[in-house]
């Protein structure tokens, strides 16, 4: 499966987020791990200090790099060129929507760079935008604990905003919270529970809603009648985008529906070329993407990267 765009600074880019503007242009927001960095720091340290990677499009198949998004006073900024080379805080995982009148990101933000996982605090940060490029902070949610990442936001049919995010401190399983307004949020407990898995994304296609969440050997797919409760698709240990030969498991993406199509933009880790020269690690990634589609009551790939 060929590889749709790397990141040309660090060679990480992950948790893809697309969108498309007024104008017919592709925006592309991502995490950017730096994954070539020979001094990043001990352990983790690479996945952490990340910014959000901005690539833009004319027809989502073509990226060209723009820059990344920095802090400016407590707002952010789209600034051309590489992130700095240190940085106070962590940046992951953007989930961009528009709500009919602004776009709106939920941004995972981390104090400094942790060099391992467990006992940093990890919050999700509501920002506001007119033109993608320049982000008012409204603040940090008050969700179900101080361990959240990776947030999915959709408009439900009964009319709610919904937002699913893995909390690393319940099991690492997608939770719920719910807001007519994006003012006031309700917790709504699990979504998704059973075996761990992170990135959630959700969408409606064919008559029914879909949430795809990364279990790291593949996706795992659930489908629902009203984008509340969730089943299930085929055996608990059924998956899409899983490895094949040659290819890493697809891995942390999102869906953007463009006419007719339903297209969802991933990444995977690299399989082949050199190894870190550090630590030997595998650390390279790539964004994907594959058309989705229902056939017979279930979400199904279908078509390549280019759709031909």
């Amino acid at each position: 499966m060929s590889e749709l765009y790397r990141d040309p600074v660090y060679d990480g880019a992950t948790d893809p987020r697309v969108v498309v503007d007024a104008s017919g242009r592709w925006w592309m927001f991502y995490t950017q791990r730096r994954a070539s960095l020979e001094d990043a720091g001990p352990g983790v340290s690479w996945i952490h200090g990340s910014r959000i990677g901005v690539a833009t499009s004319v027809d989502g198949l073509g990226w060209e790099y723009q820059g990344t998004l920095e802090p400016a006073a407590s707002d952010l900024a789209l600034e051309p060129g590489p992130p700095p080379a240190e940085v106070d805080r962590t940046h992951w995982a953007p989930e961009v929507v528009w709500d009919g009148e602004r776009w709106r990101m939920f941004l995972t933000e981390i104090d400094g760079t942790p060099d391992r996982w467990p006992g940093f605090r990890r919050t999700i940060v509501e920002y506001t935008s007119a033109d993608l490029r320049r982000w008012s902070r409204r603040g940090p949610l008050a969700l179900s604990s101080d361990r959240v990442i990776d947030a999915a936001v959709a408009r439900t049919p009964d009319g709610a905003w919904r937002l699913w995010y893995k909390d690393e401190a319940a099991d690492s399983v997608t939770m719920v919270a719910s807001s007519a307004d994006f003012a006031a949020w309700s917790l709504d407990g699990v979504a998704i529970g059973g075996r761990p898995h992170e990135g959630p994304t959700a969408f409606e296609l064919g008559g029914s809603w879909w949430m795809i969440v990364d279990e790291w050997r593949g996706m795992g797919v659930y489908r629902s009648d009203d984008g509340v409760g969730w089943t299930r698709q085929g055996d608990p240990d059924a998956v899409i985008l899983a490895s094949a030969p040659g290819d890493a498991q697809g891995s942390h993406g999102a869906h953007i529906q463009h006419g007719d199509d339903l297209w969802f933009y991933f990444f995977r880790t690299a399989t082949d070329g050199a190894a870190h020269g550090a630590t030997g690690e595998r650390r390279r990634s790539a964004v994907h993407r594959v058309r989705l589609d229902v056939e017979a009551g279930n979400l199904v790939v279908r078509g390549s990267e280019s759709g031909r």
